[in-house]
């Protein structure tokens, strides 16, 4: 298991070397200013902060009030470590966000128990935004992922200047599928074509299940007619799947729509799902079982 990263944030040098020894069995990274820890904050992996209040220029409270207005960072839980010990200052460390708070001196063992704690509080946490990212049936991302992760893609190609495309998916007459064979065989359908997705296409491509039996794939550093070619070869596999029922099996089709971003003029995905929606409608027209580009609409 990969050790996970505490930065510490604390002006004295005695008390990074105490703690960094204390945390031995975690990657220990300490700093004596905000400055610094918001440098290390944007480059690398933090799962923890330890901060201590006093510190010359900016202090415990201001780190703490920038760390949680970012949105890339807000989730890292922060423990306070310091020597203030009212009430007052207790509660406004919670108040702008604090996990915990640890006066000093600590008790070591105690330091490292609620340390544990707050990391295992995150792991859940965490484990929660993906069940709520996730699709249950398929394992797949959702719409909503979809949504957050595909503009953040888009940025990047349009920064990068690297080709983006994108591919909807429908399952050709599933409601007759429903209807012939019950709602689980359905189910078990969508399902094997969930998992040949998975097989077909790349790690840096992004799958999502948009909807009932429509699917979505956007695919980075992808020239449309690569994608058509990769959008056919699937199409092909999935007319081989048989899927089990009772003595025999039952197959499908699928009909699928390809698109490239136009990165100079688009700065949001919804003209290629428009142009891309379309040519699915095209290709279920012209007979279904098809893939189809904007030029064939």
């Amino acid at each position: 298991m990969k050790r996970k990263t505490i930065l510490v944030i604390d002006d004295e040098v005695v008390n990074l070397d105490i703690l960094s020894e204390l945390l031995d069995r975690f990657d220990v990274i300490d700093v004596t200013s905000g400055e610094e820890a918001l440098e290390i904050l944007a480059k690398e992996k933090i799962d923890l902060i330890l901060l201590d209040i006093l510190m010359p220029g900016m202090d415990g409270y201001e780190i703490c009030r920038m760390i949680k207005a970012d949105k890339s960072l807000r989730h890292i839980p922060i423990i306070f470590i310091t020597s203030k010990n009212d009430d007052e200052s207790i509660e406004h460390a919670y108040e702008i966000g604090a996990s915990d708070y640890i006066t000093k001196p600590f008790r070591h063992r105690e330091l490292l128990a609620r340390v544990g704690n707050a990391l295992r509080i995150q792991e859940l946490q965490e484990e929660l935004r993906l069940l709520a990212s996730i699709d249950p049936m398929t394992r797949l991302y959702n719409r909503r992922y979809f949504t957050t992760m595909a503009d953040k893609i888009l940025k990047l190609a349009r920064r990068e200047h690297h080709p983006l495309s994108l591919a909807i998916l429908d399952i050709d007459r599933f409601k007759q599928i429903n209807d012939t064979y019950g709602h689980q065989t359905g189910d078990r359908v969508i399902t094997a074509l969930s998992e040949k997705l998975t097989e077909r296409y790349r790690e840096s491509d992004l799958l999502c299940r948009f909807g009932g039996e429509e699917f979505v794939i956007l695919m980075p550093n992808t020239e449309q007619d690569v994608a058509v070619l990769l959008a056919e070869r699937t199409r092909k596999e999935i007319e081989k799947l048989q899927i089990p029922y009772g003595d025999g099996a039952v197959s499908m089709t699928v009909s699928i729509g390809v698109s490239q971003v136009d990165l100079e003029g688009e700065e949001t995905l919804d003209p290629v799902l428009k142009r891309a929606d379309d040519a699915l409608y095209a290709a279920k027209n012209q007979g279904r079982n098809r893939v189809c580009t904007p030029l064939d609409t």
